[in-house]
């Protein structure tokens, strides 16, 4: 088995202890980062690969930032969202490990949706992020490799993905806009691996740090890890592991893995 977790962190070198100590006690053998919050060569490296991994991480000042992390070695394809011409934001990084071609993916959040009466910035520049991410899964879809698209995706794709579908209404992350866009990629062939393993299930990957939604459960789903055709033949299992979001200084996501019987 090749066990593949992601897990957006809110910060590496804040939530450092935690970290390791799943990363130690789960074991993933690939291990998706998102929202690392430090520039490259301040990423805590050493710590890591002291835990046996390679690193490919494109890291950024205080915001974003993206790893992926491996047992293996891992050949690094692309930094960046392709076509995307002026964007020097960290959201995406993409590579071939273990057999498996993987990418690390920070999508935007793109609220407010309205600004001055107007489409936001940030909500166009989502949806225009969106669409490039669907143009560049087409192309990896083409291919042969048993591809998984893993990260953060500020997508809440079905009402029971959420605590309370009405009242996330018109936030970014449940727009029809924004489903769409998600469908759209969907559409393409790809499998979200916890829905496959659990159609029916209510649980969440966020929990908002305000109001008491940890002790609540008043969560989302929007971490996800999408299967491309060759990937899903081989997916024998998918959770979400809870523990980490009730651990002192939290971040408020929590991992999501799966695993692929090896070929």
């Amino acid at each position: 088995m090749i066990k593949i977790a992601s897990w957006n962190v809110n910060s590496v070198k804040a939530r450092l202890p935690g970290v390791l100590a799943w990363v130690r006690e789960a074991a993933p053998d690939i291990l998706l980062l998102q929202e690392l919050k430090c520039e490259e060569n301040a990423f805590p490296a050493l710590e890591f690969e002291d835990l046996g991994y390679n690193l490919a991480v494109v890291g950024q000042k205080t915001y974003n930032g993206v790893a992926i992390l491996s047992k293996s070695a891992i050949e690094v394809d692309h930094r960046k969202l392709p076509d995307g011409a002026g964007d020097e934001q960290a959201r995406y990084v993409e590579g071939f490990t273990m057999g498996v071609r993987v990418a690390s993916i920070y999508l935007p959040n793109g609220n407010p949706i309205v600004d001055s009466g107007r489409r936001s910035d940030k909500f166009a520049y989502k949806l225009a992020w969106m669409e490039r991410l669907y143009r560049h899964a087409r192309d990896l879809l083409a291919g042969e490799d048993a591809t998984i698209l893993g990260g953060d995706f500020n997508i809440i794709p079905e009402p029971e993905d959420v605590h309370d579908p009405e009242g996330w209404e018109n936030d970014a992350l449940y727009r029809p806009e924004s489903r769409a866009a998600f469908r759209k990629t969907m559409f393409l062939g790809l499998t979200d691996a916890f829905r496959a393993r659990h159609p029916t299930a209510q649980r969440y990957t966020w929990w908002d740090y305000r109001s008491g939604a940890w002790a609540k459960d008043q969560g989302a789903r929007i971490d996800h890890l999408l299967l491309s055709p060759q990937a899903a033949d081989l997916l024998a299992a998918c959770d979400i592991d809870r523990k980490p979001r009730g651990q002192y200084k939290a971040s408020d996501h929590t991992p999501i893995w799966c695993a692929l019987r090896e070929k």
